[in-house]
């Protein structure tokens, strides 16, 4: 098939959000699709300059982060930094005849722009909804750029394994809402074999505004890191978390080493150096992932998977889903996270062991994106 895939490369301008996508891109051309990148920024591009600490309002300097982070795979040819009149990469006449043969389109990342009509043009087109329940309160909530954009997909994705469930409160707007998970392509995130001395995650403090539904109001991770910030003092084990929004003082004070999040994530190569020169992951989801037991995991929690270093995680409802216990521990308290490192200290090796075997049976592109191409097709 002829795949065209949507996200946020270049927007972002982090290596966590490319490999992300990078997963995907290498995962379909691997099952021997042809995959074209596409990233539309609607009437004007405006991106953080990470370097400057300034926003940046040309096309050249997002654009040149994606083919940076693309071309070392093979797509240097494939890919188009857009907004409606201008193009890098690929012309927008040439882009034009790839949605003309195009079998699916795929947008990861909610298509606020003003629906295109070439995007009409693809046989199919399918929506991965990786913020569940943020999502899906804003469509309840009368969001209608949100809406109709997620509407004109006639396959909707969403990696809140739990919704559905009795005990989940994601409303279910928008749907109907298929299951995915986040896949990884395994050649490119091989066991790691170093020793590492640290915990760590790479953690915006907080990224978008809290959202209420149903009389509740759910946050992001500033309301809930809060309830782990004493954990180092409570243990000899060391832990480093590459920060992004708030003053490194905040988790300092609290015995966390703190390492600059924009740094560390600079560029695809410096993300994954960093996950596999960890201990393992300490992960704490958004309060609204773990509020509304969506049974979300991270992209970020697969890659440590995958370099056989263990998770522990604060649970949003995974056990209903995922075996746990074994490379992956999860936590709701102080007290559960301090046995979680014991337990995954008191016989490293073996949970190093069990984390890659996960990634490989339940996350490996091989497995996740088979199913996900014949429910979009389908």
């Amino acid at each position: 098939m002829k795949i065209i895939f949507s996200s946020t490369i270049g927007r972002s301008g982090l290596g966590g959000q490319a490999w992300a996508t990078l997963q995907y891109l290498l995962g379909l051309r691997a099952l021997g699709h042809e995959v074209y990148y596409l990233e539309d920024c609607g009437d004007t591009s405006y991106v953080w300059d990470w370097e400057k600490a300034e926003w940046n309002y040309g096309l050249d300097y997002p654009a040149a982060y994606v083919h940076a982070c693309l071309a070392p795979f093979g797509f240097g040819e494939h890919w188009i930094y857009r907004t409606n009149e201008s193009s890098r990469g690929l012309a927008l006449e040439r882009f034009l005849e790839i949605c003309h043969d195009a079998d699916l389109l795929v947008m990861r990342a909610v298509p606020l722009w003003a629906w295109r009509k070439e995007y009409d043009l693809p046989r199919r087109r399918a929506f991965i909804d990786v913020d569940p329940g943020f999502t899906q309160i804003a469509i309840a909530n009368g969001d209608q750029g949100i809406a109709d954009g997620i509407a004109r997909c006639e396959r909707r994705f969403t990696v809140g394994q739990r919704i559905g469930a009795a005990d989940c409160l994601i409303p279910q707007d928008g749907g109907p809402w298929l299951k995915t998970l986040p896949p990884i392509f395994i050649p490119e995130w091989p066991m790691a074999q170093s020793p590492a001395t640290h915990f760590t995650s790479v953690m915006r403090w907080q990224g978008f505004r809290e959202a209420s539904h149903g009389g509740k109001t759910f946050g992001q991770r500033d309301q809930e890191f809060p309830k782990f910030i004493k954990l180092p003092k409570l243990t000899a084990q060391k832990f480093r978390i590459a920060l992004m929004g708030t003053k490194p003082e905040d988790l300092t004070r609290h015995g966390w080493e703190v390492a600059p999040g924009e740094i560390v994530s600079i560029t695809p190569a410096a993300y994954r150096e960093f996950i596999q020169q960890s201990h393992g992951e300490f992960g704490v989801p958004k309060h609204g992932y773990v509020e509304t037991r969506s049974g979300w995991f991270s992209d970020r929690s697969v890659c440590y998977l995958a370099s056989g270093r263990p998770v522990m995680i604060e649970d949003t409802g995974l056990a209903d889903w995922l075996p746990v216990g074994e490379g992956l521990l999860t936590f709701h308290d102080l007290e559960s996270a301090r046995a979680a490192v014991e337990k995954i200290n008191s016989n490293y090796e073996r949970q190093r062991s069990a984390a890659r075997a996960l990634a490989e049976k339940h996350f490996a592109t091989s497995r996740v994106l088979p199913d996900f191409l014949t429910k979009a097709m389908n």
